[in-house]
Parts: C-alpha cells; sequence; structure tokens
C-alpha cells in the first residue's frame, strides 16, 4: 500500500505517545483517521489537536481489553466511512517487578491490553478488509521486548513475544493466500512515552498490584530515565508510514545500542548458550 490520500486508519491507543503520533502522521498524508483510546478526556484534547489542519476525525473512546468495544470500533467505523484501509494495533500497557512479585492481576491487566487487544483488532477487523477486496495494511505495535528479553520486564516480554508471534504468522498467512492485506510489527526501542505511568487507566476490577522490591524498582527508575531521553514518538510514526510503503515486516525504531540486542539474543540461540544479561 502506497497511497494513503483519502483512505482510512483506525488507531488505538491514540490519545498520546506514538498512537497520537500515528493518527498525526496519518492525517497529514491526507487520511481520514479514528482515534480510540480508553481515556476520555485525553482522546478528546487529542483529537482537536489533529483536526487543526483540517484533518477528518473520528474519536472513538474504546478499551481494547473488552471485544465488545472493539466490535463497536469496527461498527463505527465502517459507519462513518465504509472502510479501513490501515488498521494500527497500538494501545499498550506496563508493569515492572520480578516475576515472583507480580499479582494474578498484573499478569491479566497487561495481557487484556497488549496481546488480546490485539487479537481483538485483528479479529474485528481483518475479516472485513478481506471482503472489500481492497488493499490494506495492519501494524501491530510489540516491542524491542518482543524481541529480546530483560530482567523485571517479564509480564511485558510475555505480551510483545505474543504480539509479534502472531504478526509473524499473519503475515505467512496473509502472503501464502495472496491477499492485498500488508502486516507490519513495529518493536521500538527507547521512545519518549508515558508508557511507565499506564496504571492511571488500570481497571478497579485488577487493581491488585504486586510490590517491586528494591532491584526492581531500581531498574523501573533506570530505564524510565532512559526513556525520557528516548527517540519522540514521532519518530516512530515516520518508520511506519515508510515501512507501509515499503511493505517491510520488521519495523525497528531503535537506538543502534538497543537494536544490537537482538544479535546477542539469537547468537545465544544458535549457540545454545545462557541468556546474556544486558540492559533494557
Amino acid at each position: 500500500m502506497k497511497d494513503f490520500g483519502g483512505r482510512v486508519a483506525v488507531v488505538t491507543g491514540a490519545a498520546s505517545g506514538i498512537g497520537l503520533a500515528l493518527a498525526e502522521r496519518f492525517a497529514a498524508e491526507g487520511m481520514k483517521v479514528v482515534m480510540a483510546d480508553i481515556e476520555a478526556g485525553a482522546l478528546a484534547t487529542a483529537s482537536e489537536r489533529v483536526r487543526r489542519d483540517g484533518a477528518v476525525v473520528l474519536p472513538i473512546r474504546v478499551d481494547v481489553s473488552q471485544p465488545g468495544d472493539v466490535e463497536r470500533l469496527a461498527d463505527e467505523t465502517y459507519k462513518a466511512f465504509d472502510a479501513a484501509h490501515v488498521v494500527c494495533n497500538n494501545a499498550g500497557v506496563a508493569v515492572i517487578g520480578a516475576i515472583h512479585e507480580h499479582t494474578l492481576a498484573d499478569w491479566q491487566w497487561v495481557i487484556n491490553v497488549n496481546l488480546w487487544g490485539v487479537i481483538h483488532g485483528v479479529r474485528v477487523f481483518l475479516p472485513r478488509m478481506l471482503a472489500s477486496g481492497d488493499e490494506g495494511h495492519f501494524v501491530n505495535t510489540a516491542s524491542m521486548a518482543g524481541l529480546t528479553t530483560a530482567p523485571f520486564m517479564s509480564v511485558y516480554d510475555v505480551t510483545k513475544h505474543g504480539v509479534v508471534a502472531l504478526s509473524e504468522s499473519m503475515y505467512k498467512e496473509l502472503t501464502l493466500s495472496g491477499a492485498l492485506i500488508g502486516v507490519s510489527v513495529v518493536c521500538p526501542g527507547l521512545i519518549d512515552t508515558n508508557i511507565m505511568r499506564s496504571s492511571r487507566n488500570r481497571p478497579e476490577s485488577l487493581a491488585d498490584e504486586g510490590k517491586a522490591g528494591p532491584m526492581a524498582q531500581a531498574f523501573g527508575q533506570s530505564l524510565s530515565d532512559r526513556l525520557a531521553g528516548g527517540y519522540p514518538p514521532s519518530e516512530v510514526a515516520k518508520k511506519v508510514v515508510a515501512g507501509i510503503r515499503e511493505g517491510r515486516f520488521y519495523i525497528v525504531p531503535a537506538q543502534p545500542d538497543v537494536k544490537g540486542n537482538i544479535a546477542i539474543r539469537a547468537n545465544d540461540l544458535l549457540e545454545l548458550r545462557n541468556p546474556t544479561l544486558r540492559r533494557a
């Protein structure tokens, strides 16, 4: 898919960070943009920001962990525009802690958003896009945490590895079938977003948060500091648009030293070597 003008993009987690940057970039390309997010106030502010330059924007409050919400997102998208050409399953949350410190609620919350949110987006939008016979593209947001692992990030790592696996299988299936739908998985490195403050959107029913010990807390603070000095979200959005045009599956906007950890893990696997301890 190379031409964006007049087409429809759907972005979850669109009220801030990478999601907002994607919405702005798609709008600049002349697309109509459906912006979905769980934070109603932030979504209203973000959608007005994207509209300022004349873009057509449809904001919809959505909790991607709820299948009914994602089905409603597709229904409202097709009701308004009768199409979806680019679907970015981008919403994500994070928790930090040692694996034995996490509660069941930690696992449920992060898996529900990060992995089930992508599953719901694919399940709901893909059949409609295939039925249209038009070209399109899915962009599933994983992370460098989907290609590598780090201590104190087990819950997050599990979900992001799942997104990479889902996306790779989806790419192979659509390629084998000759479908006009492309797939990309985005694995950002250190990006200046507020994901480390995602507990603001944690549901009351899953509020039983694990208590991170001193080592996990120190790791979390170090990671937060490094994220604050990371690439701006607009860098990810630029790479995503280029990746869609080029039909690129792996989109990895990551710092060279961070990206180098992919090779370290790959060599660990090839040499059947115990995992190399690395920085986040």
